[in-house]
């Protein structure tokens, strides 16, 4: 559109001056001069007020506008308001485009995809792939709640808790044996954004995966312990030029066999769901951790160990033992001689205990820290070869503490040292009945 804008007032006082002269010459004809002035006047009041009337008209009624022919202030609003709801057609034309392409692609997701009302969970939206996962009906079930529909208790208690993370090996409410994982996001203040996944091929790729470490490792055990045996009768003495040889495959096959030992672990581990909930006597794990302390260190290192919770746990033993003394066994390897490592059972101030295991070695850098309960992740490997670690310590302890609703907690400076805290729920804590002596 070609039209000058910039100066419509010039056409509206020509207008006016125009209209005010005819009631200037029209009072000076009928000897009324300012009675011609007033009802000139009264004219351009009126006419200004129509257009305005029209104007409102036009956009009360949201009509379709056209470009004017005519000048002034009034015309050229009138192609402002114009040329504005021209731009406006053309944005919605662009978001209806894009909120189309959006629900097209959501429509095409493998994952069911569902916008759920943050007060009462009720359902906005949902994509195709909802109603195959989840079972939702296209049209009876927009607005009505989402725990109506899908009444696992899992998913109940679930959102009870805050939904704060992910849902995982759900069965399908569908019943069709596949197995969903679930994750909700604050999609914006008023709504949640709910995305399930079949995870069913996965999960089986994880249990085939675990039933082959077991297998293997199972069927490593014998030929191994054949070899260690085998070893051992050989006497580096009868063939002195064999004297390194010998003793060389000797501490790789024990090494070997430590990591055969430590993956049949992983493995019972993760096929176990739920553990022993027996009273575990903290005294006495404590005396056992720094008995292994000092047998691994063998008089290298200042061992302490402080009993300030006084109190004793509920789980199992034989796992925590395994868990606090792979602890133990790090802070020794991994401690220069001389060092101190510490051993403390710790009361928290928002409940629960703690196990912390503190030692002077050479700390692990701020990059590693996120990876190091990884199984077979090493921060050095030359440093965990000489040490004679395995690599899978670390990825137990893990385990033990999830198995036990625990939380494992890292700090670590490199030249300083670190600390490897094991934290317990209020739940996990049992008082003991008599007055205990620190085990220091």
């Amino acid at each position: 559109m070609a039209r000058d804008l910039r100066r419509p007032w010039q056409h509206t006082l020509l207008r006016l001056a125009v209209v005010l002269a005819a009631g200037m010459l029209v009072g000076l004809l009928i000897g009324q001069f300012w009675l011609g002035v007033t009802l000139a006047l009264l004219a351009i009041l009126v006419w200004h007020y129509v257009r305005l009337h029209r104007v409102l008209q036009r956009l009360h009624s949201r009509e379709r506008l056209h470009l004017p022919d005519g000048r002034g202030i009034w015309s050229d609003l009138d192609a402002l308001l114009f040329v504005r709801q021209r731009e406006g057609v053309r944005r919605k034309r662009r978001l209806l485009g894009a909120l189309r392409s959006f629900r097209q692609a959501a429509a095409a997701l493998p994952d069911a995809v569902l916008v759920l009302d943050r007060r009462d969970l009720g359902i906005q939206w949902f994509n195709e792939s909802a109603v195959r996962l989840l079972g939702l009906q296209p049209r009876q079930d927009i607005g009505v709640r989402f725990l109506n529909l899908v009444r696992a208790p899992r998913v109940h208690a679930w959102f009870e808790s805050g939904a704060a993370e992910p849902l995982i090996d759900l069965p399908s409410p569908q019943g069709d044996g596949s197995r969903l994982s679930m994750r909700l996001l604050e999609y914006t203040p008023e709504l949640y954004l709910l995305v399930a996944r079949d995870v069913s091929k996965l999960l089986q790729l994880e249990q085939m995966r675990q039933d082959f470490v077991a297998n293997v490792s199972h069927e490593l055990r014998t030929p191994l312990t054949v070899l260690h045996g085998y070893l051992d009768m050989l006497d580096p003495e009868d063939v002195p030029e064999w004297g390194g040889l010998l003793l060389e495959m000797r501490r790789q096959s024990l090494r070997m066999t430590q990591v055969v030992e430590d993956l049949l672990t992983l493995s019972r581990l993760d096929a176990c769901e739920r553990l022993p909930e027996d009273p575990v006597d903290m005294r006495a794990m404590l005396r056992t951790l720094a008995r292994d302390a000092d047998g691994l260190s063998n008089g290298g290192h200042t061992i302490r160990v402080v009993d300030e919770a006084k109190c004793d746990l509920l789980g199992s033993s034989k796992e925590l033992h395994s868990a606090f003394s792979n602890l133990v066994s790090n802070a020794i390897r991994y401690t220069p001689k001389g060092g101190e490592v510490r051993i403390a059972l710790q009361s928290r101030s928002e409940g629960g205990v703690s196990l912390c295991v503190q030692d002077t070695g050479p700390g692990i850098s701020a990059d590693h820290l996120p990876r190091i309960t990884e199984r077979f992740y090493r921060v050095s490997n030359s440093r965990s070869r000489e040490s004679g670690g395995t690599g899978l310590g670390l990825s137990i302890v893990k385990h033990v503490v999830q198995l036990h609703q625990g939380e494992l907690q890292v700090e670590s400076e490199v030249g300083k040292g670190s600390r490897f805290c094991v934290l317990f729920p209020p739940e996990r804590v049992l008082d003991r009945d008599a007055e205990i002596d620190n085990p220091a």
